[in-house]
């Protein structure tokens, strides 16, 4: 491995230890995702997460989606499928796949004119991984995005070590105050 590849995991390891430090402060999930889009080098516009309610999985960042309605877990929807396996998913082909695009078309304001421009873009790449309760019980799903008006303007390919960063993250997001059915957010 070179140096900067290692000094890169060194950096993600110790953001993922100030992530694991927010627990105490009891964070916001807009502070959670700020975090987590530093780590993963997306926007805050690029990650969502979603929390079990009553047997569905309703969104609970970002903020704009949460009335935006809920997802059954029998669904098609990559969030359910994820929740319903307890499986990770990495595609770096994602427009390419038949998938529900209405969530992308709810507007999500940032104040940041860099993540404006990408707000309403498609989704063209995705990780998404259950998070996963202590007791092994699935309490949502994290999903971290690319979006672009095609793949070649969306960024970099996401790789193993980032969905590894991820699977990471979604142990600690799991022990968010956040995760707890209906708690606030």
């Amino acid at each position: 491995m070179s140096s900067s590849g290692s000094t890169g995991a060194k950096t993600a390891k110790a953001e993922l230890g100030e992530l694991e430090a927010m627990i105490a402060e009891s964070p916001t999930t807009d502070n959670v995702c700020r975090k987590l889009a530093k780590i993963l080098k997306v926007r805050r516009t690029e990650i969502a997460v979603l929390r079990i309610e009553k047997g569905s999985l309703r969104f609970i960042y970002p903020a704009e989606l949460r009335s935006a309605g809920v997802l059954p877990l029998t669904g098609s929807a990559v969030a359910a499928r994820t929740a319903a396996t307890k499986t990770p998913l990495l595609s770096n082909n994602f427009m390419r796949v038949k998938h529900v695009s209405l969530f992308e078309a709810v507007k999500v304001t940032t104040g940041d004119e860099e993540e404006k421009a990408a707000e309403q873009m498609p989704i063209q790449k995705i990780m998404s991984v259950p998070v996963i309760s202590q007791d092994g019980n699935v309490v949502g799903v994290v999903q971290v995005s690319r979006k672009g008006l095609d793949a070649s303007l969306s960024g970099a390919d996401f790789t193993s070590e980032d969905m590894k960063q991820l699977e990471l993250a979604a142990e600690i997001i799991a022990r968010m105050p956040f995760m707890k059915e209906g708690a606030e957010c």
